[in-house]
């Protein structure tokens, strides 16, 4: 089938079509009602009827122009599908130091239209598909890191696929008002996150979680915001996993911690020192004390 001229988005914005409760987008006159009898015209020469008769060509008109553009299975398949999924292919793969010309218009109006013409679950199901075959793919890199790198190639997994999902989400905005949330009662990106919980993290957090103590025992053996970001990271997927390293969490997350209690304040103290001597033996200095008080005299 011949691929369909496609519309600006301005254009389209409920011209043929009205969104309901359902998230199913129909015409705005049913074919018997903008059907019109063209020797009912001639029995009365009143301005009425005249004013009807045009009224109901231009809505059989409206009507006509959006049975002739109803999208079918196979146009979605052959059309539509093929080009949302090239540029969601190019929004996970992108660097963030790159950026990828995208019509974002156009993906928002081709979602659209599928949403219109009753694909949306089509469209759901193609779209998990794509990103967790992609996640796979992510994951099965990860899995070829040397340990020494397995923090750093994380963090840029994590920030890539969090990038992208600041593009992903707003362009399938209608899917998710009409469809995920009406129809499934979940939110988009939680179902996006989620996958990337499911197929990335929980795959390698066994691992991770070790060498990012590891890392924290020895001062800027990692990066500090490398650190950070993987930490907050991992509890924004699954706080749940707290527990398997409550010191390390502690550490970035606040108020996660239980409320220090005053017997543990000598505890407290000496691990304040033990880290102080730790960042000394690694070159930290805490400066001129001398000539820091001889200024503040001064």
């Amino acid at each position: 089938m011949e691929e369909m001229e496609e519309e600006p988005l301005e254009g389209i914005e409920d011209d043929n079509h009205n969104c309901g409760a359902e998230g199913v987008c129909v015409s705005v006159c049913s074919p018997a009602q903008v059907c019109v009898d063209d020797d009912s015209s001639s029995e009365s020469d009143s301005s009425g009827t005249s004013a009807t008769h045009s009224s109901a060509l231009l809505l059989n008109s409206a009507a006509s122009k959006f049975l002739l553009n109803a999208m079918t299975a196979e146009d979605y398949r052959t059309v539509y599908w093929p080009k949302l999924e090239r540029a969601i292919e190019h929004l996970l793969t992108q660097s963030p130091l790159e950026h990828i010309s995208i019509s974002y218009e156009q993906i928002y109006s081709h979602v659209y239209k599928c949403v219109c013409q009753q694909h949306s679950e089509l469209l759901y199901n193609d779209l998990m598909w794509k990103i967790t075959s992609h996640l796979e793919q992510v994951s099965s890199e990860l899995q070829a890191s040397p340990p020494e790198q397995l923090i750093e190639n994380f963090n840029v997994a994590l920030t890539q696929y969090t990038a992208a999902l600041h593009c992903i989400v707003p362009v399938f905005i209608y899917m998710n008002k009409f469809y995920i949330e009406t129809k499934l009662n979940r939110d988009l990106r939680d179902d996006l996150m989620k996958l990337f919980s499911d197929h990335v993290a929980e795959k390698h957090v066994s691992v991770l979680l070790p060498l990012l103590k590891k890392a924290h025992s020895m001062p800027f053996q990692v990066n500090p915001s490398t650190m950070e970001s993987v930490v907050k990271g991992l509890y924004t997927l699954r706080p749940d996993w707290v527990p398997l390293a409550p010191a390390l969490f502690s550490r970035f997350i606040p108020q996660i911690a239980p409320p220090a209690l005053e017997s543990q304040l000598e505890y407290y103290a000496a691990q304040d020192q033990k880290l102080q001597m730790e960042l000394f033996q690694n070159g930290v200095s805490r400066g001129d004390q001398s000539r820091k008080r001889a200024s503040e005299e001064s």
